[in-house]
């Protein structure tokens, strides 16, 4: 069975104007998911296997392209790694939290959820997204408020698993919680002073609050966890980066799951 990544139509307020993804592979990947461009943007007498498959999917789906010089697609960038490929497309919908389950169902699968409260950085975003979809997680919750949003820097990050792995954005995290408890999902949150991962009991239907990279899982959230579980650590410094963090868990979770 084959999942479709439905997307809602309301933007919720996301930015109208566009939005830019670039890079070989992520340009590639995000043709290949059947999602709309505004314009493809290559860099004068770039050639080779991926740009062959590029202008391909473009032309048979009747995109524009424009070949332009290499200091064009570096201001479009800000002189990031853009490889020669630019496609410009608006901003990025969301999923809706069905999807979530409609994706585990197809796999046969009890639900795997990450819940970020409040990750602003969109590299970080971007990083959870890519390891989300690499570790089967099955989607992603993220708030509207005190949060990275769906950007062209989050589709570069995440090198193509956007399309892969269902992001819903909600208004309030904690009626979302309270949602998932009622659909049998059991909510875990990551704390310094919790459960030991490695003791860790992940199998069923779970969800795992992130927290910010700074703060932490917010209080009210902490609350309304079943269980709070730690990473344990012996170096002087106690924390990790959000998105290393989230791929230490997810792995602990995936390793029970994932089929040898």
């Amino acid at each position: 069975m084959t999942h479709s990544n439905k997307k809602t139509n309301n933007r919720d307020n996301q930015s109208k104007e566009n939005e830019i993804i670039y890079g070989k592979h992520p340009v590639l990947s995000f043709l290949e998911s059947d999602e709309a461009i505004n314009k493809l943007y290559l860099q004068k007498g770039i050639a080779g296997a991926a740009i062959s498959d590029i202008l391909k999917l473009v032309k048979e789906n009747g995109f524009v392209i424009q070949e332009v010089p290499k200091s064009k697609l570096d201001e479009l960038t800000g002189g990031k790694n853009h490889q020669g490929v630019v496609a410009t497309i608006p901003s990025y919908p969301y999923s809706e939290l069905s999807d979530i389950f409609e994706l585990a169902e197809a796999r046969q699968a009890d639900p795997f959820i990450l819940i970020l409260d409040g990750i602003e950085d969109p590299h970080n975003l971007g990083s959870i997204i890519r390891t989300a979809d690499a570790m089967g997680v099955h989607g992603i919750i993220i708030p509207k408020r005190r949060s990275a949003s769906l950007t062209g820097v989050v589709a570069k990050v995440a090198a193509g698993a956007l399309q892969h792995v269902p992001v819903v954005r909600v208004t309030n995290l904690a009626q979302t919680i309270q949602t998932l408890k009622e659909r049998g999902v059991w909510i875990f949150a990551t704390e310094m002073d919790g459960e030991d991962i490695r003791q860790w009991n992940s199998l069923g239907s779970i969800a795992i609050i992130i927290g910010n990279e700074g703060q932490g899982v917010s209080r009210n959230l902490l609350d309304k966890a079943d269980g709070i579980i730690t990473i344990p650590m012996v170096g002087h410094v106690q924390s990790l980066n959000a998105s290393v963090a989230t791929g230490m868990v997810v792995y602990e979770v995936a390793r029970h799951r994932i089929e040898k």
